[in-house]
């Protein structure tokens, strides 16, 4: 009895360990790596590209540039023109600067009262020339002429209204008188070169005037 209880008996492993239902089924072929999607149960990772579309052109750009080029194109025969006609306007008249020249100033009367008050009156013979052969010259109203002593004005007047025809030169005799106070100073230089002969005066005028091209009068100037 001894002898039977420590008797060892062989035991098949593989047996054991062996299933009893097989790993694939009769009806589909076998594999020797096995069910994939038993060894991968999650689906591969796919990656997503956005496609790249073209933006349109902006219309609201398109059509500020279209209006720009056609303002500076526009622009540029404006002045093209203008530039021809001024062009055309000078070939055809030739316009001359009018000249002008005072040929005497002599002092007719000239007093000082005791409140330095300086009154005096000078004649004046000034020369107008037009040199033009189709402008005339309106001389309108507005005009002022000023002889002065030093800076300081002595007596004033009116350049004459009238036309001046064309190429023509006309002779005038002015009149200007004034009454002005000056000082001390300035009177006694003004009394020491009147004794010699000798007073630097200035003679200034502002004329506006009417340019005529043919039948064509221009505005003021």
């Amino acid at each position: 009895m001894a002898a039977d209880a420590q008797r060892i008996h062989p035991v098949d492993l593989e047996a054991a360990a062996r299933p009893s239902a097989p790993l694939v089924p009769r009806d589909q072929p076998s594999s020797d790596k096995g069910d994939p999607s038993a060894a991968n149960p999650y689906p591969p990772y796919q990656r997503t590209i956005p496609l790249s579309h073209s933006r349109p052109p902006k219309r609201n750009r398109s059509c500020f540039c279209k209006c720009l080029c056609w303002t500076i194109l526009l622009l540029i025969v404006f002045i093209v023109a203008v530039a021809a006609t001024l062009g055309i306007l000078y070939w055809i008249f030739d316009p001359k600067v009018p000249k002008y020249s005072v040929n005497r100033l002599s002092i007719s009367a000239f007093s000082v009262d005791t409140d330095l008050n300086v009154n005096a009156a000078f004649n004046v013979t000034v020369t107008a020339m037009n040199p033009n052969k189709k402008i005339g010259i309106y001389y309108v109203d507005g005009s002022e002429l000023n002889v002065l002593y030093a800076g300081t004005r002595l007596c004033s007047g009116e350049f004459p209204v009238f036309y001046q025809g064309h190429r023509n030169t006309t002779v005038m005799a002015l009149m200007l008188n004034g009454q002005v106070k000056v000082g001390s100073e300035l009177l006694n230089g003004l009394q020491e070169q009147q004794r010699t002969g000798m007073v630097p005066l200035t003679f200034k005028g502002d004329v506006p005037v009417k340019v005529k091209f043919g039948a064509l009068k221009l505005w003021k100037v």
